[in-house]
């Protein structure tokens, strides 16, 4: 999850704008990439000219399976079905400090939009976008600067971990849990705020054990903490680890029949088939790909956009290969569960820190 992570999942929601119009070759600094091809751009907010997006992804890139390579399926999904120039890309960083740089060289460019994906640009947008008025810069997880060309995206993760952490609670046989996060930042203990407080409504007999890896890239930290975790009494394990919680995959996928991990941001089930209990999805795809049609469209709107759990923001994943184990009761409850989450106002609503946590009263689920 990284990005916001450090950073820092079909969805309505709302609409933020991006545009861009031609691009040069990348920067030095990064990896560079681009999607599949698109067809001619259509007319639309950029006066009839061809909507390039850029992306500026964080060190995970594309291939975390997780936070990054979600925000690049909103841009393959925007190449092929808006007709935005097929050379829209992604950037991605080799380090921070590449952060600027890679903001700087879209805008050079004449990028009418750039998306950051991931809190930890947030210091580098602030100082980029002011030079650029003419550019629509967008942020995923982290407050935009007050400019009329700045937004940012941001997801009711807490929602989406309380459901799966009452799945986990109500699944395990052990009445023991685990949690891996990454980074300790604020976003990441909202993630660990939700799951306790939907395992705690599961059955405050449960226990959450909980432990992170400092690092969002290594999966040998996240497996080897999981393999710790599993060898305390832990069955089922979440994780919010970006690509080093692949590696809290791969430890439940060797512990075989009994074990399960949950996956994050993507649906990552199909990583270890029956292995994944669910994934707790954040739509940054859903969120890229409304950011583009929105500047395609010409109503690119500042300020913040929230993704929830009533437009389908967040929430779980359709438990393709878990689905026929979990009871037909959990399920109903779990259904129940996702409308009080979304009701107005909520019936139920999760902590966003582990202060709010140590308060939470435990609802009720008819």
């Amino acid at each position: 999850m990284r990005t916001r992570r450090e950073l820092l999942q079909g969805l309505g929601g709302v609409t933020i704008a991006l545009i861009v119009s031609g691009c040069d070759p990348a920067p030095d600094k990064g990896k560079e990439g681009t999607t599949v091809p698109g067809k001619k751009a259509t007319e639309g907010g950029n006066g009839g000219k061809p909507i390039f997006a850029g992306i500026v992804m964080d060190v995970g890139g594309p291939d975390d399976k997780s936070f990054n390579a979600a925000a690049n399926l909103g841009l393959t999904r925007a190449i092929a079905e808006l007709n935005i120039d097929p050379k829209s890309k992604y950037l991605q960083s080799k380090s921070p400090a590449d952060y600027k740089q890679n903001l700087t060289s879209f805008a050079s460019q004449g990028a009418s939009v750039i998306i950051a994906v991931g809190f930890a640009m947030a210091e580098a947008l602030k100082e980029v976008a002011p030079q650029f008025p003419g550019v629509k810069f967008v942020i995923v997880d982290a407050e935009a600067p007050k400019l009329p060309n700045a937004a940012s995206l941001h997801f009711k993760e807490e929602q989406g971990c309380f459901m799966a952490g009452y799945l986990a609670a109500s699944m395990s046989k052990t009445k023991t849990i685990g949690f891996v996060g990454g980074v300790e930042i604020p976003l990441i203990k909202k993630f660990e705020a939700g799951y306790k407080a939907g395992a705690k409504t599961a059955d405050p007999a449960v226990q959450v054990k909980v432990t992170y890896t400092g690092d969002w890239d290594a999966l040998d930290k996240g497996k080897s903490q999981a393999d710790q975790l599993f060898a305390n009494g832990a069955d089922i394990i979440f994780h919010a680890a970006g690509k080093a919680g692949l590696g809290v995959i791969r430890a439940a996928e060797a512990k075989g029949v009994g074990f399960y991990a949950i996956g994050v941001d993507q649906d990552q089930d199909a990583e270890a088939p029956g292995r994944v209990l669910t994934s707790m999805v954040k739509r940054v795809d859903v969120a890229v790909f409304d950011t583009i049609k929105a500047v395609q469209d010409g109503q690119f709107v500042a300020g913040e956009r929230m993704y929830d759990i009533t437009k389908g923001g967040v929430g779980l994943s359709e438990m393709k290969y878990t689905k026929k184990d979990v009871p037909v009761a959990v399920m109903a409850k779990l259904d129940k569960i996702k409308t009080m989450l979304g009701a107005t106002p909520p019936t139920i609503v999760a902590p966003t820190t582990l202060a709010e946590f140590d308060t939470f009263v435990v609802p009720k689920i008819d």
